[in-house]
């Protein structure tokens, strides 16, 4: 399920990303739902909380920095001093810590199980182990031809008068489907892949550590990251990742390559002294299906109906990276009000 379930399972705050991008409207909106859907459809979740720390006199600033762009978002976040955040994470070294107490974390599994449920309940289908492999308009409507996996008839078209690309990973590929190589989407949806590799702490250090809410430090220049963080997993797990590995493949799913074990620790060890190489083993890989190019600025998720392309009724949204997993509900909200507006 790629982006669905490898990931960090955070159910986001919507604190870092400019004011009027539709990363921070569709994660504050997504996380509001995402709580309530939890909560009415019984998905394991638990609002943890999370610090953001800071080291050093640049990473104070920009802690108050983020703490006056919260409040212009009216979410809520306080800043605490070091010897308040010594006395409640004993072990979290900090000289200043950024409080977000709505920040979470949720079984995605359970949550993508909720909506297939809901779904088919509905009356939708799904057609699991299929592929797109090529789409066309035609009078009026969309013909999208799928592999069937049956090696008597191996293709199927389905005709649709409205198709939403939530290919994820290969939603670039799949609105290019459309158009010519001369095409503007060609740049403007082309997606860089960031693979990232999660590691375990072992159950004993995770007793020993005792650590009892989500910890960050401070993102990189573009938040092309955030950082090689800590979450906790609802049994009280403890993960950290991921790191940032640029990649030209979308489904390099292997755990070879990244970064040494040792550079791993040593930013673990900036927020976290007490984590040693022989407490961690690696755990899973992820990809991040990135709009901006390496070293590159900003991009804002694209949530985008294509009547002005000459596509009426095809919806595409691309760069569906973090926070997707807390906005989704509200994109889905977003694409539901764009097309029956």
């Amino acid at each position: 399920m790629e982006t669905s379930s490898r990931n960090s399972e955070v159910i986001h705050a919507g604190i870092y990303y400019p004011k009027d991008s539709l990363r921070t409207k569709l994660c504050i909106e997504g996380k509001r739902r995402l709580y309530a859907y939890c909560q009415q459809q019984g998905v394991a979740h638990q609002r943890v909380g999370k610090w953001v720390v800071a080291q050093g006199a640049e990473q104070l600033e920009y802690l108050h920095t983020l703490h006056s762009h919260c409040a212009e978002l009216n979410v809520p976040t306080e800043i605490i001093s070091s010897a308040v955040a010594h006395k409640e994470e004993p072990l979290v070294r900090a000289d200043a810590a950024l409080v977000s107490p709505t920040t979470g974390i949720v079984d995605s599994r359970e949550f993508m199980a909720a909506l297939l449920r809901e779904m088919t309940d509905s009356g939708g289908t799904f057609a699991p182990n299929t592929s797109v492999v090529a789409i066309q308009r035609d009078q009026g409507s969309y013909r999208v031809l799928v592999t069937t996996g049956d090696p008597e008839t191996p293709f199927m078209a389905i005709r649709a008068p409205v198709v939403v690309n939530a290919a994820g990973l290969w939603a670039d590929r799949v609105a290019n489907m459309l158009v010519p190589d001369s095409h503007p989407w060609r740049e403007q949806y082309r997606l860089h892949f960031a693979k990232g590799r999660y590691y375990v702490l072992g159950a004993g250090a995770s007793a020993r550590l005792r650590i009892r809410r989500l910890v960050y430090p401070v993102p990189d220049k573009n938040v092309v990251s955030l950082g090689t963080h800590l979450t906790l997993d609802l049994a009280g797990a403890i993960r950290f990742g991921p790191d940032v590995e640029w990649t030209t493949s979308n489904g390099d799913y292997a755990p070879e390559g990244g970064a040494p074990i040792a550079k791993v620790v040593r930013a673990i060890n900036a927020y976290l002294p007490a984590v040693q190489s022989e407490d961690l083993s690696l755990g899973y890989t992820g990809i991040r299906p990135k709009l901006q190019h390496p070293g590159g600025a900003f991009r804002d998720f694209v949530v985008r109906e294509e009547s002005d392309a000459g596509m009426p009724g095809f919806v595409n949204l691309v760069g569906l990276e973090s926070p997707g997993l807390t906005s989704s509900l509200a994109i889905a909200s977003m694409v539901d009000t764009i097309l029956h507006q």
